[in-house]
């Protein structure tokens, strides 16, 4: 007998169907060779740190840091959680081989793994691995099943990152707390949560403590077109006004006009950052809501695998294209013009070098029926961006024209759509769209060089603005980026490589920091509670806040999943870290009345790094004492 386990009933469900298992029993479905099951949720999780050893029950300074030797792993203390187990376990115990049909992620992964490590499974395992739930993907994957083994990095990825989390989590948010907390309360600390808290708490005190400057522009209109001084602005009311002055009685002169004809690509394929990027600035949807309508669109097999952070599509997709496209019909006006013609196929949307488990966000060509509101606009966000990256290229011209008035220089620029190309696309979506942010295109009169006439200047008094507080689509690119905020695409996808957190787990860490009272919302605007400022300039340690350092930690993380890095060395470096995190707060006497509660030395104690050696104090720092034998760790006094 064949056992499939999947990650939740409707998933199995549509896999059974598919596999003729259509007789229903208790937990799976059985029928032609095969027994569907599912998992749902986090049936398996890391042990407490009471249950690695009694003493880490109740919370002390002296007990930390809590470093396991070796990690477990437990079924969930729930009733319906254990009896699924309890049908999976007897499933395993009489298969003759395994098909995990997980959700095809890091994460999904790791859940399923540890069910199947819990239920002592012995038989051979495959692994299904698809991008999308319509029934010829699934049989497609099922004729092209893959060995478990080919999926070992992926697995060491998501158990490093689980334990990483569980390191710093459990023993800074205990550190934190025994030494900080007021009233006993809970100080969370978190690997992803407390650098995202802290990009919220830096712009709101970078926004508390600005101060405005004032600054003065000198525009004129001429021919009911406002040009502005190339000088740009001025400091003092004074200089200006002499500008001013300058050019008020004299003519307005027409000294060059130049126009570059150019084109505009699509905006690209979803991921899913930028479609939660997206739908927050478009109908205000929080991230978490974007990822259960993505989430819901892909189980109902309308759109691809959503938790990707990849914009592009492999070149074995290109030939679908057409069955895609026709399957839309309600953008048949649309896909019309391109189905009448070859469609193109360029690098700016096929690349397989830019595409590693799954591609971007697609429409499946399954028509989408008996959706919410909320489901539809989300699908015509995904069904309209993949429509136009098929159209050709929008024409613009963009106009340059300078102006001079007694040897003082003015300029305008305009730009003008020559032939809309894909813009077609979203045509009526922008007109509908009142709240939009498009910017505004606009065509300038003919203008003649030499021409000259009469002009109205003004000197306009204006004020420095502080930076914008972070809505939850600019937070997602922070968290993207490790911090940098960029428009540019091409840099941004250099950046992903050490942004925080993963594409499905950001929109976690933001609820997070909602339920811990952390944030607040502000309309659109996250705002930082007196908690949530508090708990960042608290922290004195930069590792625990910085979005740069802890996305080096995410790189390699990624660097594990591609087999690139070791798992084993990774979570050296986060124990040594730990190590030393947790005595120089353990050391902090900086805060005034507040004794210090326990005070240790790590003398003596077990290496993080090497776990062989043990620590020995030196004039400068703690070393490892096989230092002979290659290991390098040093903590500073």
């Amino acid at each position: 007998m064949i056992v499939c386990i999947a990650e939740k009933p409707s998933v199995a469900r549509d896999i059974a169907e598919v596999l003729g298992a259509k007789t229903r029993k208790d937990g799976y479905m059985e029928g032609n060779g095969y027994q569907v099951t599912w998992t749902f949720g986090h049936l398996c999780g890391l042990l407490e740190p009471h249950e690695y050893a009694p003493e880490w029950k109740p919370w002390a300074l002296s007990q930390l840091p809590m470093i396991p030797q070796r990690f477990g792993i437990k079924v969930m203390n729930d009733s319906g959680i254990q009896k699924q187990f309890h049908v999976i376990e007897t499933l395993m115990a009489n298969a003759d081989e395994v098909v995990n049909c997980g959700d095809a992620g890091q994460e999904g992964e790791l859940i399923q793994r540890w069910v199947m490590q819990k239920a002592l499974c012995k038989c051979p395992v495959k692994r299904l691995w698809i991008s999308s739930l319509t029934e010829e993907a699934i049989r497609e994957g099922f004729s092209k099943l893959k060995d478990q083994k080919e999926f070992q990095s992926l697995y060491e990825a998501g158990l490093s990152r689980a334990i990483g989390d569980w390191l710093l989590g459990m023993n800074a948010t205990r550190l934190y707390t025994l030494k900080y907390g007021k009233n006993r309360q809970v100080l969370s600390i978190g690997r992803v949560q407390t650098p995202s808290l802290a990009l919220i708490v830096n712009r709101q005190l970078e926004i508390e403590n600005f101060k405005p400057e004032a600054y003065w522009e000198l525009k004129t209109i001429y021919r009911n077109t406002v040009f502005s001084a190339s000088k740009g602005r001025f400091s003092s009311v004074e200089e200006g006004a002499q500008f001013l002055d300058t050019v008020r009685t004299a003519d307005f002169y027409v000294t060059d006009i130049t126009t570059k004809k150019g084109t505009e690509s699509a905006p690209r394929l979803f991921d899913l950052t930028s479609l939660q990027v997206e739908c927050n600035k478009k109908f205000g949807y929080s991230a978490d809501e974007t990822l259960k309508l993505i989430q819901s669109l892909y189980e109902k097999k309308i759109t691809t695998y959503p938790r990707v952070d990849t914009t592009y599509l492999t070149d074995d997709l290109y030939p679908k294209i057409p069955e895609i496209l026709k399957g839309i019909k309600d953008y048949e006006l649309l896909t019309k013009p391109l189905l009448a013609g070859k469609i193109p196929k360029t690098k700016k949307v096929f690349d397989n070098s830019k595409v590693t488990d799954h591609h971007a966000i697609i429409p499946t060509g399954i028509h989408p029926t008996a959706l919410s509101d909320t489901e539809k606009r989300v699908f015509d966000l995904v069904a309209r961006r993949f429509i136009a990256n098929f159209y050709p290229e929008c024409k613009i011209s963009t106009t340059t024209v300078l102006g001079e008035v007694e040897k003082v220089e003015f300029k305008v620029i305009g730009k003008q759509i020559l032939e809309q190309g894909w813009r077609v696309v979203f045509a009526k979506v922008q007109e509908e769209d009142k709240d939009g942010e498009e910017e505004e295109e606009w065509t300038l009169p003919i203008f003649e060089k030499g021409e000259y006439g009469p002009h109205e200047p003004t000197l306009a008094e204006k004020w420095t603005s502080p930076p914008k507080p972070f809505t939850e689509a600019t937070l997602l690119r922070a968290m993207e980026t490790a911090g940098k905020l960029v428009d540019d695409d091409e840099l941004r996808d250099a950046l992903k490589e050490n942004g925080i957190g993963r594409p499905s787990t950001r929109a976690a860490i933001i609820e997070t920091l909602f339920k811990r009272d952390y944030i607040r919302k502000e309309r659109k605007n996250l705002i930082a509670t007196n908690t949530g400022v508090e708990l960042i300039q608290m922290i004195q340690e930069d590792l625990l806040k910085s979005a740069e350092l802890t996305g080096r930690w995410e790189k390699k993380l990624r660097q594990v999943e591609k087999g690139q890095y070791q798992a084993k060395d990774f979570l050296d470096e986060l124990k040594a870290m730990v190590t030393e995190i947790v005595f120089n707060v353990k050391s902090d006497n900086r805060r005034p009345g507040e004794p210090v509660l326990v005070s240790s030395s790590p003398e003596g104690t077990t290496c993080p790094k090497c776990g062989k050696g043990t620590l020995l104090k030196g004039k400068t720092a703690y070393g490892c004492s096989e230092w002979r034998k290659g290991c390098d760790y040093r903590l500073p006094l």
